[in-house]
C-alpha cells in the first residue's frame, strides 16, 4: 500500500477518535476534537498532492480519498448537531447529496466509468472543512464572531452541497439513462 492510501486510510481512523472526544466531557474537548479534524484536513490535501505528484494514482485511492472525506466531515457535522451549532436539517441535504453522488459514482464505475470530484464539489469540501474549524474553534473560545464566520461558511456550503450536487446529477445523467 502506498503513502496517500495510507493516508486516506489514517483519517479514516481518525473519526471515532474525534467523535470520542466531543462526547467526553472535559474543557478542551474542542480544542482536541479541532487538531484532530485539522490534522485529518491536512491529511486529504497531503494524500491527494502526494499521488498525483508522484503517479501514486490508484483505484483504491481514486474511491477511499472521497469516502474519508465524506466520513470526517458528516461525522463531525452530527457531532456539531449534538452540540447545537449546526442545524439537522443543513447536516441532512449534506448527507442526502453525499448519498446521491456516491450512488452515481457506483453506477458509473460498475459500467467502467469513474466520475472525478468537480471544482463545484471540492469548493464545497474546502467551504464544509472551514466551516468545521470554526465552529469547533468558536465552541472552543466560546466567541461569538468565530462561531458567526462558522455558521455562514456553514450555510455557504449546504447552498455548494445543493449546486454541485446538482451539477454532478446533471453533468452525468447519461449514467441513470439504461434504468
Amino acid at each position: 500500500m502506498n503513502l496517500p492510501n495510507k493516508l486516506t486510510l489514517f483519517r479514516i481512523c481518525l473519526v471515532p477518535i474525534l467523535v470520542l472526544i466531543t462526547y467526553i466531557d472535559f474543557p478542551e474537548k474542542y480544542l482536541v476534537a479541532l487538531i484532530l479534524f485539522i490534522l485529518a484536513s491536512v491529511t486529504d490535501f497531503l494524500d491527494g498532492h502526494l499521488a498525483r505528484s508522484r503517479n501514486l494514482v490508484t483505484d483504491f485511492g481514486k474511491f477511499m480519498d472521497p469516502l474519508a472525506d465524506k466520513i470526517l466531515v458528516i461525522a463531525t457535522l452530527i457531532c456539531l448537531i449534538e452540540a447545537g451549532l449546526v442545524p439537522g436539517w443543513g447536516v441532512t441535504i449534506i448527507i442526502a447529496r453525499e448519498l446521491a453522488v456516491s450512488i452515481l459514482r457506483a453506477i458509473a464505475a460498475s459500467n467502467g466509468t469513474v466520475i472525478a470530484a468537480g471544482k463545484s464539489g471540492k469548493l464545497k469540501t474546502i467551504t464544509q472543512m472551514f466551516a468545521i474549524i470554526f465552529l469547533l474553534l468558536g465552541a472552543y473560545v466560546d466567541h461569538y464572531i468565530v462561531l458567526m464566520i462558522g455558521s455562514i461558511l456553514f450555510y455557504i456550503s449546504v447552498v455548494l452541497t445543493i449546486y454541485s450536487g446538482y451539477e454532478y446529477l446533471w453533468a452525468n445523467k447519461s449514467v441513470f439513462s439504461d434504468m
